[in-house]
C-alpha cells in the first residue's frame, strides 16, 4: 500500500488522517510516534490496525480519550469492511470547542479515514514466509532468476563450498521454488 492522506474540518474540528501498509506493531508505533510528532497541539490521535500474524489476523484500536467506540471502532470497522489486512490507519482531531455527539465523531472519524484509504494505493496481500536454501554456485543465476518471476527476496547469504541461502518467498510459490533447487533445500 502506497500511503493515504485526507484532512477535513467538521463543526471547527480539523480532523487529519493516515492509511499506511505495516507489518509488525513495532512499525505500527513508529508511524503513530511520526504522526504525533508531526502535530504536537492536536487534541487526539484515534487509530486501528490490522496485522497477520502466523495463521490469525490481529485487530487493534484506540479511541484516544473520545468515548469509548466513537474513533477507534469506525477505523477497524472501516478496514475490516475492505478486507484490508497490515494496514494501520490514523486520524488526527484538533477539537475546535463544538461536541459533535457520539454519532457526529464516529462519522468524523470513520470518514476522515475512509477518505484516506480512497487516496491510498492499495494492493492485494501475498503471504510470505522464510526459507533456507543451499545452492551450487552454479545454480544461483537460474535461483536469481526465479527469484525474480515469483518476487521473492534474499534475506542473506553466505558463501561457502556452496551457497547457503535465507529467502523471503510468498508461500504459494513456495513449494515449486523449493523444488527446482532439490536436494539442496531444507
Amino acid at each position: 500500500m502506497e500511503a493515504g492522506f485526507a484532512e477535513q474540518t467538521l463543526t471547527k474540528s480539523r480532523f487529519i488522517a493516515m492509511a499506511l501498509a505495516t507489518d509488525d506493531e513495532r512499525e505500527v508505533a513508529a508511524a503513530l510516534h511520526a504522526f504525533a510528532a508531526k502535530h504536537p497541539t492536536a487534541h487526539h490521535l484515534a487509530y486501528a490496525y490490522r496485522l497477520k500474524i502466523e495463521q490469525a489476523i490481529v485487530p487493534r484500536f484506540s479511541d484516544a480519550g473520545e468515548p469509548s467506540g466513537t474513533a477507534g471502532m469506525p477505523l477497524l470497522k472501516l478496514m475490516e469492511g475492505r478486507d484490508l489486512i497490515n494496514t494501520c490507519v490514523a486520524v488526527i482531531r484538533y477539537y475546535g470547542g463544538i461536541n459533535l455527539g457520539t454519532g457526529g465523531l464516529a462519522r468524523a472519524y470513520g470518514g476522515t479515514a475512509k477518505l484516506a484509504l480512497d487516496n491510498a494505493k492499495t494492493m492485494d496481500f501475498v503471504e510470505m514466509k522464510q526459507y533456507r536454501l543451499s545452492i551450487t554456485y552454479k545454480q544461483m543465476d537460474g535461483m536469481l532468476s526465479a527469484l525474480a518471476k515469483c518476487q521473492g527476496s534474499i534475506v542473506s547469504k553466505t558463501f561457502a563450498e556452496q551457497v547457503d541461502l535465507l529467502l523471503n518467498l510468498p508461500v504459494s510459490e513456495a513449494a515449486n521454488f523449493l523444488n527446482r533447487f532439490k536436494p539442496y533445500a531444507e
